[in-house]
């Protein structure tokens, strides 16, 4: 039966009208978490800080060591961690296209064939005019059709599922930056670590060969009679604390050539080959830009996970809210067939059934509404974490410019504290040269040169150190494009 135009749609009317309708809170933007508003600046910038806004990638090029350059690219392409924070990527952007086509009619085919074996059926009168009853009969049945349903968004909880995916898919790209972020700085901080045990080794080396030479001109000194047998062991313990501190020093950097490894992808001692010539520890740029904390805020990938996340919990409301409602649901049925196989290309056994159906379901003795309020309370604890990202984003931050900038005046005393033991080593060199100053005074120069040597260089590797913790805070080395 067909409606003429002017009864079908005064009656689609309020149907078109309802399928307009969206259930549950608009998401209006990260304001809704009341977010700490961030100063205008920083308050524990350094003065020579550069306040220009930085590259969000690639910034341990900075440190200009190729050895670290390659290990970073290395890495981003396979670390596995970075690929499962990929792989989810790929799972919510299948769940987004899922939730687009529900929104959709959903058709199936289908193609029937039943035979039944019927017992005591009478099927009719045979030619004498008697009953043909109690035989088994046999009955076949042919069909092939189509059937076909929709259900009608009228709250707009399809709508509401979208975009809850939506932003799930998003999170997960965010995820993926913070996965980069947190990579390329733990790669840095266990490259400069390494080297920085490599070069202390290095220079305990040397100061222990010295005071093996200091023990044993004591000792000849002892047999000549111009030494006690105090200082004899004086110089031995000496050289045995020079020998134990060696120990852990080795233990680390095999520690830290393992974690550059596997942070690249590959097996335990895999790279030992690549990073077994002795290198310098890297040095930051001597000037470093920060930006300022709005900039950071937008630029930090886990902050923007978690507004994402808060955006999915919002929508997802309206999910809960829009199932406390009637639904509307509409179902179609066509097939052709009989009890012949002929039947089927015979049109005039063409069937067609249409089915509208309203559900709701009413009395549910507080479900849904139970479900509302789990999912407002889910939107309440995603809104409080990303408060709480905004916060400790903030803190490391301002924590790692503070330690950055007293790490510096640290790394500068240590490096005139090394000069001057250097002009004492020159010195006393001079004075042995001239006869005024004995063997084992000049060893003993020369020990504390280099005793300085390594204290120069564990700073200069904490200072790159807290640099590394800098750029993570500030969260740079994620790649757009993902």
């Amino acid at each position: 039966m067909r409606f003429p135009p002017k009864v079908l749609f005064p009656a689609a009317l309020p149907l078109l009208i309802l399928a307009g309708c969206t259930a549950g809170p608009d998401y209006h933007g990260p304001e809704a978490a009341r977010p700490v508003s961030p100063a205008a600046n920083f308050a524990r910038t350094p003065a020579d800080i550069s306040p220009h806004a930085p590259a969000a990638a690639n910034w341990w090029t900075a440190l200009a060591d190729p050895v670290l350059d390659a290990l970073e690219t290395r890495a981003l392409a396979a670390n596995p961690g970075v690929a499962v924070a990929e792989a989810r990527v790929l799972q919510a952007r299948a769940a987004l296209r899922t939730e687009r086509a529900n929104t959709l009619p959903k058709v199936n085919a289908s193609a029937i064939y039943v035979h039944a074996d019927v017992p005591g059926v009478n099927l009719g009168s045979s030619n004498d005019g008697s009953s043909d009853g109690g035989d088994s009969q046999s009955l076949n049945f042919y069909n092939l059709g189509f059937d076909a349903s929709w259900e009608i968004d009228l709250w707009g909880g399809r709508r509401r599922g979208m975009e809850a995916a939506r932003a799930q898919f998003e999170a997960a790209q965010a995820n993926v930056a913070d996965a980069q972020v947190s990579l390329t700085a733990e790669i840095a901080q266990a490259y400069v670590n390494l080297r920085d045990r490599q070069q202390r080794i290095a220079l305990a080396q040397q100061a222990t060969a010295r005071q093996q030479e200091m023990l044993r001109l004591t000792e000849q000194r002892r047999a000549q009679g111009t030494a006690s047998a105090l200082e004899v062991e004086q110089q031995r313990n000496q050289l045995e604390q020079s020998d134990a501190a060696l120990l852990p020093l080795s233990a680390e950097r095999d520690a830290y050539l393992n974690a550059l490894a596997t942070l690249a992808g590959e097996a335990p001692g895999a790279l030992d080959g690549m990073l077994a010539t002795l290198a310098p520890v890297p040095l930051p740029p001597a000037q470093v830009a920060v930006g300022d904390p709005a900039a950071l805020l937008k630029r930090r990938p886990d902050i923007r996970a978690a507004e994402r996340q808060f955006a999915a919990a919002t929508a997802r409301i309206g999910v809960a809210e829009a199932a406390r409602f009637p639904s509307l649901s509409f179902m179609g049925l066509i097939g052709i067939g009989g009890t012949n196989p002929g039947d089927l290309v015979d049109l005039g056994t063409l069937a067609a059934i249409a089915m509208p159906r309203l559900s709701w379901s009413f009395l549910d003795f507080g479900r849904n509404a139970a479900r509302v309020g789990q999912a407002e309370g889910v939107r309440d604890e995603a809104a409080a974490q990303y408060r709480q990202a905004v916060l400790n984003a903030l803190r490391d931050s301002e924590d790692a410019l503070s330690r950055f900038g007293a790490r510096r005046l640290s790394v500068a005393s240590a490096a005139r504290s090394k000069a001057s033991a250097d002009r004492t080593a020159a010195l006393t060199r001079q004075r042995f040269d001239a006869g005024t100053a004995t063997r084992i005074q000049l060893l003993d120069a020369e020990r504390q040169s280099l005793s300085a040597a390594q204290a120069l260089t564990q700073g200069t590797a904490a200072m790159t150190a807290d640099y590394i913790a800098l750029q993570k805070a500030l969260g740079l080395g994620w790649q757009s494009g993902i």
